[in-house]
């Protein structure tokens, strides 16, 4: 009776296989816990220093359209690089790129008082950390599924999830809790710290050779990524879906404002405040067992993102109840670990090894320019009318932006995990992309 009853807790515990039964995977896993957890740091610190310098939400957008530019041109070009050469040098490069911008910035921070820095000096050293960090996120994204069995993907990529959350708890955390305590520079510094033991982790993998296949690095690597997401309708459903809900639902361009001049917290409250959604992404994340036996993917992402809209709107009118709304932001969190999650399986499971890298870099571009495009928005609804109209406005639109989606796309309301079909079945738009549910 007693191991009946555990049963259906073990069946929704985090799924640990992947880590467990290979140990290249293990490496890449401890790797990225290190630098999502350095690397968030910088992201508290950059908007921060951009808000006391300029005490505009518009300025800090404008940083993030800067990121924007660089993830763009990342996600264009380096996606051939990840294809074209091993990928294990690639990522030690990329994070040696973004610990240098790191670096810089730290040095700028201790030479003078940071409000004497040029804003230029930030923007430029943002966008070449961005692409260093871009191209690290792609080149791991096209590794995982080469070290795990396919029915693990979704647990591999679980935990991916569950340690980038951890990351994005602990991270601004740590970097809100280093400003208020040791001032800027010890915040840019920390994730120069996490640059020598992320990089022996992965110079220790097996090398990951590419598969031979000719792979354009010049003006034609864009088109051939570009061609082969226009013809996948479901890849072109899920970034749409996306897009969506960054572009409209994302606030974080709005934090500082808010906990600087509405909340009057601080920045400790601050750093809590970009940690709540991960909060919640974690605790999602670490319940997360039953996405291995999860079929139907395409209506569980509607779903999750909906939840992420009607959270970050609650989020905006919980006003000055601040655990509150730390509450919502958790919710919102949880909505996105899952959308996110599904999206990568789907991602991963529909392009062959040989386009991998151009497709994650792909899909980097597209998930973190979204954001970016969000704090614009944000950040220029805040300035025209006022923080709290930003966030709820924005939520209220991402829930009726999946909607429209849904109602667009019935390749993916109707997708299926295609690894619980019969042998033999094909999937949506003749590849093994899933099967559409009737």
């Amino acid at each position: 009776m007693t191991a009946r009853k555990r049963g259906p807790l073990r069946g929704l515990l985090i799924d640990l296989t992947p880590i467990q039964t290979s140990a290249d995977f293990r490496r890449l896993w401890f790797s990225s816990m290190i630098t999502t957890w350095c690397r968030q740091t910088v992201i508290v610190a950059m908007p921060f220093q951009v808000f006391v310098v300029t005490h505009s939400s518009l300025w800090v957008g404008l940083l993030a359209m800067t990121q924007a530019f660089a993830l763009v041109a990342t996600g264009l070009y380096g996606g051939s690089l990840v294809d074209r050469f091993d990928r294990r040098r690639i990522l030690v490069g990329s994070k040696a790129v973004a610990a240098s911008a790191s670096l810089l910035l730290t040095l700028s921070a201790l030479s003078a008082h940071y409000l004497s820095v040029p804003l230029w000096t930030v923007f430029v050293l943002a966008a070449v950390g961005t692409a260093g960090w871009s191209l690290d996120q792609s080149a791991r994204a096209a590794t995982v599924p080469r070290l795990v069995s396919r029915h693990l993907l979704p647990s591999a990529l679980s935990l991916v999830q569950m340690q980038n959350q951890a990351g994005a708890i602990a991270g601004p955390a740590i970097g809100g809790l280093l400003i208020a305590s040791f001032g800027l520079p010890a915040a840019y510094g920390f994730d120069v710290l996490g640059f020598l033991p992320a990089a022996y982790l992965v110079a220790t993998l097996r090398p990951q050779a590419p598969t031979g296949e000719q792979v354009s690095i010049g003006w034609r690597a864009p088109l051939e990524a570009l061609r082969f997401v226009r013809g996948s309708k479901i890849l072109l459903s899920i970034f749409a879906a996306d897009l969506n809900a960054t572009i409209f639902g994302m606030p974080t361009a709005v934090f500082p404002a808010i906990a600087l001049s509405v909340l009057h917290i601080g920045p400790s409250g601050l750093g809590l405040l970009y940690s709540a959604p991960a909060a919640g992404a974690l605790i999602a994340s670490l319940a997360s067992g039953w996405v291995r036996r999860a079929k139907r993917q395409g209506a569980i992402i509607i779903g999750a993102i909906a939840v992420w809209g009607l959270a970050i709107t609650a989020f905006g009118l919980s006003g000055r109840l601040f655990w509150l709304g730390l509450a919502f932001l958790a919710i919102a969190g949880a909505g996105d670990m899952v959308s996110a999650t599904f999206r990568s399986t789907i991602l991963q499971l529909s392009v062959p090894d040989s386009m991998r890298g151009r497709i994650s870099a792909f899909n980097t571009m597209v998930t973190s320019t979204g954001p970016r495009l969000g704090d614009l928005e944000a950040g220029t609804v805040a300035a025209l009318v006022s923080p709290i109209f930003s966030v709820v406005s924005g939520g209220l639109l991402s829930v009726a932006g999946i909607l429209v989606v849904a109602a667009l796309s019935p390749t993916l309301r109707g997708y299926r995990d295609t690894h619980s079909l019969p042998a033999g079945t094909t999937g949506i738009d003749g590849g093994a992309e899933g099967a559409v549910g009737t």
